[in-house]
């Protein structure tokens, strides 16, 4: 059984430098499926750790298991400069997307622009099959999960959502918990009580992106333009741009930003609840 002192030990021991599975199982007396699966499961829950295999696919594969958590693992000094503006925002206008897609590699980047009416247009991009592209792990960066009230084609973003966590796909959502919009949230956690485990982990935190991350494949980020920041003339309509990148760096970057407001963003449930104690008050 994975236990907080195994957790402990994994971490300490990794946090010094990378360590391979087998010095992991040997640490711990363990076997080698063993260890490799508390690997995962420590990576895929809390984000202190991540792994890559060299030479994958042949009899001489290696999995190095690494120190994942952003303020000490920069893999440049953009990523530095970018994680502490990302950190120091709260609001999506304090950050533009567009600062990490410039610094993309051409060919593992792209990005589009929708012109866009009312919510009921919101998702008339592949947001629906780029979720089902999970395989293990998808990480939202939400402002008030507006968007889980519509639909692509017939796709409800609801039944989608309760799709994939029937398929035990981890899925992680940062976004605001507060008395306005409570509903969305309200309605995603209703997932969680028709499953019956907490298939859709919820934590309150303010912070500046819009977007997520597909497991080590790809993130993407939504920037919004409207007319009224602009003079007039400039912008006739509201507009949308969407910046995906499928470089692994760049996606694990995003995935240790995730994680740094991840693990002291406070719970769904101690949110609600402080909410509710406040209800009882108006």
């Amino acid at each position: 059984m994975l236990t907080n002192e195994l957790i402990r030990q994994i971490n300490d021991f990794i946090y010094t430098k990378p360590r391979t599975i087998q010095e992991i199982s040997e640490l711990l007396d363990l076997n080698w499926r063993t260890a490799d699966s508390y690997v995962e499961r420590i990576a895929r829950e809390q984000g202190t750790i991540a792994v890559r295999t060299f030479r994958g696919g042949t009899r001489g594969a290696l999995k190095v298991v690494y120190w994942n958590v952003a303020e000490r693992l920069h893999s440049h000094l953009a990523q530095d400069q970018l994680f502490q503006r990302i950190t120091q925002g709260k609001h999506k206008t304090d950050f533009s997307p567009f600062d990490i897609y410039q610094y993309v590699e051409e060919s593992k980047r792209d990005a589009f622009i929708e012109h866009q009416e009312g919510e009921q247009q919101l998702l008339k991009h592949d947001f629906a099959s780029l979720l089902r592209l999970a395989q293990e792990q998808i990480l939202f960066f939400s402002g008030n999960l507006s968007w889980t009230r519509q639909k692509q084609g017939k796709t409800a973003m609801l039944e989608l959502l309760e799709e994939l966590a029937k398929q035990k796909i981890s899925i992680k959502i940062l976004t605001r918990i507060e008395l306005p919009g409570i509903e969305n949230i309200q309605n995603v956690e209703a997932i969680n009580q028709r499953l019956g485990w907490e298939a859709i982990e919820i934590r309150h935190a303010h912070q500046p992106l819009r977007g997520l991350a597909v497991d080590n494949k790809l993130a993407r980020f939504k920037e919004i333009k409207n007319p009224q920041d602009f003079k007039e003339g400039e912008l006739a309509k509201e507009t949308f741009i969407f910046y995906t990148f499928h470089d692994q760096d760049w996606v694990e970057w995003t995935k240790k930003v995730f994680f740094h407001f991840f693990r002291t963003a406070i719970p769904y449930q101690k949110r609600v609840g402080d909410l509710r104690t406040v209800q009882r008050l108006m």
